[in-house]
């Protein structure tokens, strides 16, 4: 992640041909915390501050283990007007977007975006917020990017109805869902959610990590963070047998998963 860029000769042919990139994993941050504020309703704003905000997991408050780098960032990707790596539509033009040609960038939303939340009322909120959030900060600011719909992934009927309702918003490529949930993702409870992406036609991707509430190991929680990171294939390849073995692709025949 620790690119660096340099200058280099361009070739001597009169025709520079330059690889366009599809960057499939782009996390955009928030500059500030209460950035998603004007997409919620006052009752929300007042629900965090007194209670905050809570995912199944076993830690009180934020993640298992601290990261070296703020969401898998370069450590040089600070932008220069301030705020945490990831928040800056033109530092991300300027780092990334131009001068690796990036022709389509999905984002895909981290954080306290609604999905694992135990409220599930609050998830939703939060889901919807950050899918608003997404289109006016930068989707809407740059043609290259398109959203991915984040859903209150443990509300299966609720993530349908936010699914539903991004149809046909061309800002939206996909539907995001994360490795690690209450349950094995082939269990009906998430069934609602691949019923209305097969029907909408939005294919469904499935990104590491997440919050489940249970350690990644079977055995109980690691002690390093390393074990942490390398569990998560095991993860994705559960969530697959799970899908194959519960009959998912059987029963939505049409549906789409990036894994």
């Amino acid at each position: 992640m620790n690119v660096q860029l340099r200058d280099r000769p361009e070739p001597a042919s009169a025709t520079v041909i330059k690889t366009a990139i599809a960057d499939c994993d782009i996390h955009p941050a928030r500059a500030r915390k209460d950035e998603l504020l004007p997409h919620l309703a006052k009752r929300w704003h007042e629900h965090m501050e007194t209670y905050g905000v809570h995912a199944y997991q076993g830690m009180m408050d934020g993640p298992a283990y601290p990261k070296m780098q703020a969401n898998a960032s370069r450590r040089d990707a600070w932008p220069p007007e301030g705020g945490p790596q990831g928040s800056s539509l033109s530092f991300m033009q300027k780092q990334h977007l131009d001068p690796n040609n990036v022709v389509l960038g999905v984002l895909n939303p981290l954080g306290a975006t609604g999905q694992g939340q135990r409220n599930h009322d609050l998830g939703a909120a939060l889901a919807s917020a950050v899918n608003d959030w997404q289109v006016e900060k930068w989707t809407s600011q740059d043609k290259r990017l398109k959203a991915s719909v984040v859903v209150a992934n443990e509300d299966g009927l609720t993530a349908a109805k936010e699914i539903r309702k991004r149809a046909g918003d061309r800002n939206f490529v996909q539907v995001l869902l994360l490795s690690r949930n209450v349950e094995p993702l082939g269990q009906r409870r998430y069934w609602p959610i691949y019923e209305a992406a097969e029907e909408v036609g939005l294919p469904i991707g499935v990104h590491a990590f997440g919050f489940g509430g249970n350690p990644i190991t079977a055995s109980g929680w690691p002690s390093y963070y390393i074990e942490e990171m390398v569990g998560h294939s095991q993860c994705q390849q559960t969530a697959l047998a799970s899908l194959v073995l519960e009959g998912v692709f059987e029963r939505f025949p049409k549906l789409k998963m990036v894994m």
